[in-house]
């Protein structure tokens, strides 16, 4: 039977910030939440999304030319993109001639995911490393994933799964048996909250999360710390509260940053949260202390 395939936008090489050790990290596209601050936009869609690099064009037209769809018009020699004609074909990609625009998105099969992989296993030897599929959320192309973590396994690697945890529990148990690690989003407690800010309720996160923790895997929670809508003392105090109540001992905060601003406008969208600005340290601090007080072991993303 054909190994089956699936729709990546990235595999990054050398990350430290994904999983214990040097890791690959595999970035698959679709998700199901729309978090106000994902600073992966292109990971949102599942199907592969054509970026533009405005700073790049010269404004030649080659591109509206080529386009079948008729998505590209030039006015005033600057280019104008109607995403909702855009096939994403690539044709404007292959013919530009200054390398304005990109396809964010391509087919793969598990085995070419795992070869890549296996280039730097020298390195997860000597780190503690391995492969890590993350996303957008990887559990939307469960087939695809369930065979890239069988197949890493069987070659050895030590393997994460990076999710948001918005999924049905008969997905988890498909991957369960074939990943050691799970690093599990929790963006807030409140439903209404949490609907408001990633576009999906939070019940079924939670349960899947509880679920998985008293299933003996390995878990590190992560919570995204965004100011002034999941940083209030009370979301932390029943954020560690659950947690430790859960059974998940550790817990990762990842401050929040603006470093995928530029790529909303690559694809032709609005970034709804300029202006807000990192958490300053004594925040983090704070933050990390109420943590650790329910007995979790808590760590600050890109800090030793």
């Amino acid at each position: 039977m054909d190994s089956p395939k699936g729709v990546i936008f990235n595999i990054q090489r050398f990350s430290l910030h994904d999983g214990p050790g040097l890791r690959t990290t595999v970035f698959l596209k679709g998700c199901p939440l729309r978090c106000l601050w994902c600073h992966n936009p292109e990971s949102q869609s599942p199907s592969p999304e054509v970026m533009y690099w405005k700073t790049r064009c010269i404004g030649c037209g080659a591109c509206a030319v080529s386009c079948p769809g008729g998505a590209i018009e030039l006015s005033s020699g600057e280019v104008c993109q109607t995403g909702r004609k855009c096939l994403a074909c690539g044709k404007c990609v292959s013919v530009c001639p200054a390398g304005a625009r990109g396809i964010s998105g391509r087919r793969v099969t598990a085995e070419e995911v795992v070869s890549e992989a296996l280039k730097d296993n020298v390195f997860f030897d000597e780190s503690g490393g391995g492969v890590t599929f993350s996303g957008g959320e990887p559990l939307m192309q469960p087939d695809f994933l369930e065979a890239a973590l069988r197949l890493s396994k069987e070659a050895g690697l030590m393997t994460a799964v990076d999710t948001c945890g918005f999924s049905s529990w008969d997905i988890f148990e498909k991957i369960i048996p074939y990943s050691d690690l799970f690093l599990y989003d929790v963006k807030h407690m409140d439903d209404a909250l949490h609907r408001e800010l990633t576009g999906a309720p939070n019940g079924v996160i939670l349960a899947n999360l509880r679920r998985l923790a008293r299933s003996g895997k390995a878990v590190i929670a992560r919570l995204p710390l965004i100011p002034g809508m999941n940083d209030d003392e009370r979301n932390i105090q029943r954020t560690g509260e659950f947690l430790s109540s859960a059974g998940v001992r550790e817990v990762t905060v990842l401050p929040y940053h603006d470093m995928g601003k530029e790529k909303y406008e690559r694809l032709g969208r609005d970034y709804s949260l300029t202006g807000l600005l990192r958490p300053g340290d004594e925040e983090i601090e704070r933050v990390v202390d109420i943590l650790r007080g329910f007995g979790l072991s808590t760590h600050v993303s890109g800090k030793s």
